[in-house]
Protein backbone atom coordinates (compact mmCIF):
# COMPACT_ATOMS: atom_id res chain seq x y z
CA UNK A 1 0.00 0.00 0.00
CA UNK A 2 1.01 3.85 -0.79
CA UNK A 3 1.75 6.10 2.42
CA UNK A 4 -1.37 7.69 3.41
CA UNK A 5 -1.87 11.10 4.75
CA UNK A 6 -4.82 12.70 6.10
CA UNK A 7 -6.28 15.97 7.81
CA UNK A 8 -9.27 17.40 9.64
CA UNK A 9 -9.95 20.55 10.78
CA UNK A 10 -13.17 19.44 12.83
CA UNK A 11 -13.53 19.53 16.48
CA UNK A 12 -13.40 16.09 18.58
CA UNK A 13 -14.21 13.00 18.03
CA UNK A 14 -15.13 13.95 14.50
CA UNK A 15 -11.63 15.05 13.25
CA UNK A 16 -10.18 11.36 14.91
CA UNK A 17 -13.39 9.55 13.07
CA UNK A 18 -12.15 11.64 9.42
CA UNK A 19 -8.55 10.21 10.13
CA UNK A 20 -9.62 6.56 10.74
CA UNK A 21 -11.85 6.98 7.66
CA UNK A 22 -8.88 8.11 5.58
CA UNK A 23 -6.73 5.34 6.81
CA UNK A 24 -5.22 2.24 5.78
CA UNK A 25 -6.81 -0.35 8.47
CA UNK A 26 -3.25 -2.01 9.05
CA UNK A 27 -1.15 0.93 9.81
CA UNK A 28 1.84 -0.08 11.84
CA UNK A 29 2.65 3.29 12.92
CA UNK A 30 0.25 6.35 12.94
CA UNK A 31 2.09 10.08 12.95
CA UNK A 32 0.50 12.88 13.70
CA UNK A 33 0.05 16.52 14.12
CA UNK A 34 -2.70 19.04 15.94
CA UNK A 35 -3.31 22.05 16.82
CA UNK A 36 -3.57 23.35 20.15
CA UNK A 37 -7.01 23.72 19.84
CA UNK A 38 -7.84 20.13 20.36
CA UNK A 39 -7.08 18.82 24.35
CA UNK A 40 -3.51 17.08 23.54
CA UNK A 41 -4.87 14.29 26.38
CA UNK A 42 -8.55 13.42 24.49
CA UNK A 43 -6.86 13.69 21.09
CA UNK A 44 -3.97 11.63 22.00
CA UNK A 45 -6.49 9.14 23.97
CA UNK A 46 -8.78 9.27 20.92
CA UNK A 47 -5.96 8.44 18.38
CA UNK A 48 -4.61 5.54 19.86
CA UNK A 49 -7.97 4.20 20.38
CA UNK A 50 -8.50 4.48 17.12
CA UNK A 51 -5.27 2.59 16.15
CA UNK A 52 -5.46 0.51 18.67
CA UNK A 53 -2.54 -2.18 17.04
CA UNK A 54 -0.13 0.38 15.76
CA UNK A 55 2.49 2.53 17.64
CA UNK A 56 0.74 5.96 17.45
CA UNK A 57 2.49 9.21 18.32
CA UNK A 58 2.32 13.09 17.81
CA UNK A 59 2.76 16.87 18.72
CA UNK A 60 0.83 19.83 19.51
CA UNK A 61 1.95 22.75 16.21
CA UNK A 62 2.54 25.89 15.51
CA UNK A 63 0.78 24.95 11.98
CA UNK A 64 0.16 21.85 10.02
CA UNK A 65 0.98 20.21 6.76
CA UNK A 66 -0.75 17.35 4.69
CA UNK A 67 -2.30 17.45 1.16
CA UNK A 68 -0.60 19.72 -0.18
CA UNK A 69 -1.56 22.65 1.81
CA UNK A 70 -0.18 24.62 4.91
CA UNK A 71 -2.93 24.89 7.40
CA UNK A 72 -3.97 25.98 11.21
CA UNK A 73 -6.11 24.75 13.67
CA UNK A 74 -6.46 21.05 11.70
CA UNK A 75 -5.06 17.73 12.33
CA UNK A 76 -2.73 15.83 10.27
CA UNK A 77 -1.64 12.43 10.15
CA UNK A 78 0.83 9.97 8.25
CA UNK A 79 -0.21 6.31 8.26
CA UNK A 80 3.30 3.12 7.53
CA UNK A 81 1.83 0.05 6.97
CA UNK A 82 3.97 -2.88 7.05
CA UNK A 83 5.51 -2.68 3.27
CA UNK A 84 7.09 0.44 4.62
CA UNK A 85 7.65 -0.36 8.48
CA UNK A 86 9.06 -3.77 9.85
CA UNK A 87 9.90 -2.76 13.73
CA UNK A 88 8.81 -0.05 15.24
CA UNK A 89 9.29 1.16 18.72
CA UNK A 90 8.43 4.84 21.18
CA UNK A 91 9.39 5.89 24.42
CA UNK A 92 9.37 8.68 26.60
CA UNK A 93 12.27 10.96 27.81
CA UNK A 94 10.77 12.75 30.86
CA UNK A 95 11.59 15.62 33.51
CA UNK A 96 14.09 17.16 30.69
CA UNK A 97 14.31 20.33 33.00
CA UNK A 98 15.85 18.37 35.96
CA UNK A 99 17.96 16.25 33.58
CA UNK A 100 18.12 14.90 30.46
CA UNK A 101 18.62 11.68 30.49
CA UNK A 102 17.77 9.13 27.57
CA UNK A 103 19.01 6.04 29.20
CA UNK A 104 15.74 4.79 30.24
CA UNK A 105 14.44 5.17 27.04
CA UNK A 106 16.92 3.43 25.02
CA UNK A 107 16.15 0.82 27.55
CA UNK A 108 12.65 0.55 26.74
CA UNK A 109 13.81 0.74 22.86
CA UNK A 110 16.21 -2.17 23.11
CA UNK A 111 13.58 -4.08 25.21
CA UNK A 112 10.99 -3.87 22.20
CA UNK A 113 13.51 -4.51 19.55
CA UNK A 114 15.06 -7.80 21.49
CA UNK A 115 18.61 -6.03 20.26
CA UNK A 116 21.40 -3.02 21.37
CA UNK A 117 20.35 -0.09 19.60
CA UNK A 118 24.27 -0.34 18.65
CA UNK A 119 23.98 -3.43 16.76
CA UNK A 120 20.76 -1.85 14.41
CA UNK A 121 21.99 -1.03 10.84
CA UNK A 122 22.06 2.65 10.41
CA UNK A 123 20.90 2.61 6.59
CA UNK A 124 17.77 0.94 7.67
CA UNK A 125 16.78 2.64 11.43
CA UNK A 126 15.52 6.11 11.26
CA UNK A 127 15.17 7.64 14.73
CA UNK A 128 12.27 10.13 15.17
CA UNK A 129 12.16 13.35 17.91
CA UNK A 130 8.96 14.96 19.34
CA UNK A 131 10.02 17.14 21.83
CA UNK A 132 8.63 20.63 24.41
CA UNK A 133 9.10 23.52 22.36
CA UNK A 134 9.00 25.12 25.43
CA UNK A 135 11.24 22.92 27.72
CA UNK A 136 14.70 24.81 25.94
CA UNK A 137 16.32 21.45 26.77
CA UNK A 138 16.60 20.46 22.80
CA UNK A 139 20.18 20.86 22.23
CA UNK A 140 20.89 18.52 25.29
CA UNK A 141 18.79 16.27 24.07
CA UNK A 142 20.18 15.65 20.88
CA UNK A 143 23.52 15.42 22.45
CA UNK A 144 22.80 12.82 24.47
CA UNK A 145 20.78 10.82 21.65
CA UNK A 146 24.00 11.00 19.66
CA UNK A 147 26.15 9.92 22.51
CA UNK A 148 24.06 6.63 22.49
CA UNK A 149 23.61 5.98 18.83
CA UNK A 150 24.55 6.79 15.30
CA UNK A 151 21.25 6.09 14.03
CA UNK A 152 20.22 9.16 12.14
CA UNK A 153 17.41 10.90 14.56
CA UNK A 154 14.73 13.81 12.41
CA UNK A 155 12.37 16.06 13.74
CA UNK A 156 11.23 19.25 15.63
CA UNK A 157 10.37 20.45 18.81
CA UNK A 158 6.35 20.88 19.50
CA UNK A 159 4.18 24.08 19.29
CA UNK A 160 1.54 25.96 20.78
CA UNK A 161 0.19 27.89 17.87
CA UNK A 162 2.18 30.97 19.03
CA UNK A 163 0.72 31.20 22.36
CA UNK A 164 4.22 30.33 23.84
CA UNK A 165 3.06 28.72 27.20
CA UNK A 166 2.80 25.49 26.68
CA UNK A 167 3.60 22.37 23.93
CA UNK A 168 3.18 18.96 24.29
CA UNK A 169 3.96 15.31 22.76
CA UNK A 170 1.76 12.58 22.94
CA UNK A 171 2.30 8.61 22.60
CA UNK A 172 0.24 5.42 23.64
CA UNK A 173 -3.11 7.44 24.39
CA UNK A 174 -1.10 10.12 26.86
CA UNK A 175 0.35 13.42 26.87
CA UNK A 176 3.41 15.04 28.39
CA UNK A 177 4.82 18.38 28.74
CA UNK A 178 8.43 18.81 29.83
CA UNK A 179 9.09 15.57 27.45
CA UNK A 180 10.45 14.05 24.70
CA UNK A 181 9.24 11.27 22.47
CA UNK A 182 11.66 8.95 20.68
CA UNK A 183 10.51 6.54 17.50
CA UNK A 184 12.74 4.13 16.20
CA UNK A 185 11.36 2.71 13.03
CA UNK A 186 12.47 -0.12 10.96
CA UNK A 187 12.68 1.07 6.99
CA UNK A 188 12.50 -1.97 4.62
CA UNK A 189 13.04 0.40 2.06
CA UNK A 190 15.14 3.11 3.09
CA UNK A 191 15.12 6.76 4.17
CA UNK A 192 16.89 9.79 3.47
CA UNK A 193 17.02 13.02 5.34
CA UNK A 194 16.61 16.38 4.06
CA UNK A 195 17.89 19.86 5.22
CA UNK A 196 16.87 23.03 3.82
CA UNK A 197 17.34 26.70 4.97
CA UNK A 198 16.74 29.51 2.64
CA UNK A 199 19.43 31.60 3.77
CA UNK A 200 23.23 32.15 1.88
CA UNK A 201 26.14 34.12 3.82
CA UNK A 202 26.55 37.40 3.69
CA UNK A 203 30.47 36.63 4.13
CA UNK A 204 30.54 38.64 7.72
CA UNK A 205 31.62 37.00 10.77
CA UNK A 206 31.08 36.90 13.94
CA UNK A 207 32.49 35.56 16.92
CA UNK A 208 30.57 34.60 20.35
CA UNK A 209 33.13 35.96 23.00
CA UNK A 210 30.53 36.14 26.46
CA UNK A 211 27.84 33.79 27.02
CA UNK A 212 25.27 31.87 29.11
CA UNK A 213 24.81 28.78 26.80
CA UNK A 214 21.90 27.39 29.37
CA UNK A 215 19.94 30.72 28.48
CA UNK A 216 20.77 30.73 24.94
CA UNK A 217 21.84 34.53 25.75
CA UNK A 218 24.90 35.88 24.12
CA UNK A 219 26.26 39.14 25.92
CA UNK A 220 29.21 39.83 23.63
CA UNK A 221 30.29 39.29 19.93
CA UNK A 222 33.77 40.08 19.48
CA UNK A 223 34.27 41.15 23.02
CA UNK A 224 31.37 44.03 22.06
CA UNK A 225 27.87 44.04 23.34
CA UNK A 226 26.21 41.62 20.98
CA UNK A 227 23.59 43.93 19.53
CA UNK A 228 25.88 46.79 18.85
CA UNK A 229 28.22 44.20 17.03
CA UNK A 230 25.43 42.56 14.79
CA UNK A 231 23.93 45.68 14.00
CA UNK A 232 27.70 47.07 12.72
CA UNK A 233 27.56 43.43 10.27
CA UNK A 234 24.31 44.91 8.86
CA UNK A 235 25.27 48.56 8.62
CA UNK A 236 22.07 49.87 10.97
CA UNK A 237 21.95 50.82 14.39
CA UNK A 238 21.34 48.76 17.01
CA UNK A 239 18.12 50.16 17.79
CA UNK A 240 17.48 48.77 14.17
CA UNK A 241 18.93 45.23 14.09
CA UNK A 242 15.86 43.66 15.61
CA UNK A 243 13.54 43.87 12.71
CA UNK A 244 16.31 42.44 10.62
CA UNK A 245 16.97 39.53 13.24
CA UNK A 246 14.43 37.07 11.03
CA UNK A 247 16.16 37.93 7.82
CA UNK A 248 19.40 38.15 9.07
CA UNK A 249 20.33 35.24 11.34
CA UNK A 250 23.57 33.60 12.00
CA UNK A 251 24.88 30.16 10.80
CA UNK A 252 27.12 27.81 12.19
CA UNK A 253 29.23 26.96 8.64
CA UNK A 254 29.89 23.27 8.82
CA UNK A 255 31.08 22.45 5.13
CA UNK A 256 29.45 25.44 3.70
CA UNK A 257 26.26 24.39 4.73
CA UNK A 258 24.59 26.72 7.42
CA UNK A 259 23.06 25.51 10.56
CA UNK A 260 20.99 28.62 11.63
CA UNK A 261 21.07 30.04 15.33
CA UNK A 262 18.00 32.77 14.93
CA UNK A 263 18.45 35.88 17.54
CA UNK A 264 14.50 36.45 19.35
CA UNK A 265 14.96 38.95 21.34
CA UNK A 266 17.36 41.52 22.58
CA UNK A 267 17.75 41.88 26.44
CA UNK A 268 19.73 44.61 27.66
CA UNK A 269 22.63 45.11 24.93
CA UNK A 270 22.62 40.83 24.61
CA UNK A 271 20.79 38.99 22.41
CA UNK A 272 18.61 35.93 22.99
CA UNK A 273 18.68 33.15 20.57
CA UNK A 274 16.29 30.19 20.01
CA UNK A 275 19.10 27.69 20.17
CA UNK A 276 22.25 27.70 22.30
CA UNK A 277 25.48 29.46 20.90
CA UNK A 278 28.31 28.09 22.77
CA UNK A 279 31.69 30.20 24.06
CA UNK A 280 33.86 30.76 21.21
CA UNK A 281 31.47 29.69 18.46
CA UNK A 282 32.50 31.64 15.16
CA UNK A 283 29.26 32.40 13.08
CA UNK A 284 28.32 34.02 9.99
CA UNK A 285 25.66 36.51 9.02
CA UNK A 286 23.07 34.92 6.40
CA UNK A 287 20.84 36.57 4.37
CA UNK A 288 17.13 35.13 3.72
CA UNK A 289 16.62 33.84 -0.33
CA UNK A 290 12.92 32.40 -1.45
CA UNK A 291 12.29 29.53 0.76
CA UNK A 292 9.90 27.80 -1.67
CA UNK A 293 11.95 27.76 -4.78
CA UNK A 294 15.31 25.93 -2.56
CA UNK A 295 12.69 24.04 -0.79
CA UNK A 296 11.44 22.76 -4.32
CA UNK A 297 15.49 22.28 -5.89
CA UNK A 298 16.04 20.12 -2.60
CA UNK A 299 13.15 17.49 -3.70
CA UNK A 300 13.84 17.82 -6.77
CA UNK A 301 17.24 17.35 -6.19
CA UNK A 302 16.65 14.12 -4.05
CA UNK A 303 14.16 12.69 -6.57
CA UNK A 304 17.33 13.37 -9.24
CA UNK A 305 19.53 11.25 -6.76
CA UNK A 306 17.67 8.78 -5.29
CA UNK A 307 14.53 8.12 -7.09
CA UNK A 308 10.63 8.29 -6.53
CA UNK A 309 9.96 9.46 -3.20
CA UNK A 310 7.04 7.44 -1.17
CA UNK A 311 6.46 9.87 1.84
CA UNK A 312 7.87 12.88 3.38
CA UNK A 313 7.25 14.03 6.94
CA UNK A 314 8.16 17.51 7.26
CA UNK A 315 9.34 19.74 10.09
CA UNK A 316 9.41 23.08 9.24
CA UNK A 317 9.74 26.19 11.24
CA UNK A 318 7.39 28.40 12.41
CA UNK A 319 9.50 31.22 11.68
CA UNK A 320 9.83 29.85 7.87
CA UNK A 321 5.80 29.39 8.55
CA UNK A 322 5.75 33.08 9.35
CA UNK A 323 7.89 34.16 6.54
CA UNK A 324 5.52 32.36 3.88
CA UNK A 325 2.37 33.88 5.95
CA UNK A 326 3.81 37.39 5.88
CA UNK A 327 4.73 36.43 1.58
CA UNK A 328 1.42 35.30 1.15
CA UNK A 329 3.10 31.94 -0.11
CA UNK A 330 1.50 29.48 2.17
CA UNK A 331 -0.09 27.83 -1.25
CA UNK A 332 3.25 27.69 -3.24
CA UNK A 333 5.13 25.89 -0.42
CA UNK A 334 2.50 23.42 -0.11
CA UNK A 335 2.21 22.88 -3.50
CA UNK A 336 5.99 21.37 -3.96
CA UNK A 337 4.29 18.26 -1.65
CA UNK A 338 1.14 17.95 -3.70
CA UNK A 339 2.12 14.86 -5.68
CA UNK A 340 4.01 13.15 -2.37
CA UNK A 341 2.35 11.77 0.70
CA UNK A 342 3.15 14.49 3.02
CA UNK A 343 2.54 15.26 6.75
CA UNK A 344 4.02 17.67 8.79
CA UNK A 345 3.69 21.16 11.02
CA UNK A 346 5.57 24.07 11.94
CA UNK A 347 8.12 23.93 14.87
CA UNK A 348 9.46 25.91 17.29
CA UNK A 349 12.88 24.67 16.45
CA UNK A 350 14.27 21.75 14.29
CA UNK A 351 16.56 18.24 15.19
CA UNK A 352 19.07 17.22 13.03
CA UNK A 353 22.36 16.52 14.24
CA UNK A 354 21.48 18.83 16.65
CA UNK A 355 19.26 21.81 17.29
CA UNK A 356 18.35 24.22 14.70
CA UNK A 357 16.22 27.06 13.56
CA UNK A 358 14.30 28.78 10.14
CA UNK A 359 14.93 25.41 8.47
CA UNK A 360 12.93 22.76 7.00
CA UNK A 361 14.47 18.91 8.46
CA UNK A 362 12.80 16.29 6.20
CA UNK A 363 12.35 12.50 6.57
CA UNK A 364 12.21 11.23 3.28
CA UNK A 365 10.64 7.18 2.35
CA UNK A 366 12.20 5.86 -0.19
Amino acid sequence: MPIITAHSAKGLPAAVADLKAAADSQARVVIFFASSKYDPAEISRQMQAAFPQACVAGCSTAGEIAGGKMMTESVAAMFLDEEIVGQATSAVVENLRAEVSVRDAFSKMERDLRAPVSSLDIEKYAGIVLADGMSGTEEVLMERIGDRSDILFVGGSAGDDLKFKSTHVMVGGKAYTDAAILLLLELKKGFDIIKTQSFRTTGKKLVATKVDEHLRFVAEFDHKPAIEAYAQTLGVPPEAAPALFMKHPLGLMVNGDPFVRSPQRVQGQGIIFYCHIKQGMALEVLKATDIVAHTRQAVEARKATGGPIAGIIDFQCILRTLQLRGEKRCDDYGAIFAEIPTAGLSTYGEAYLGHINQTSTMLVFR
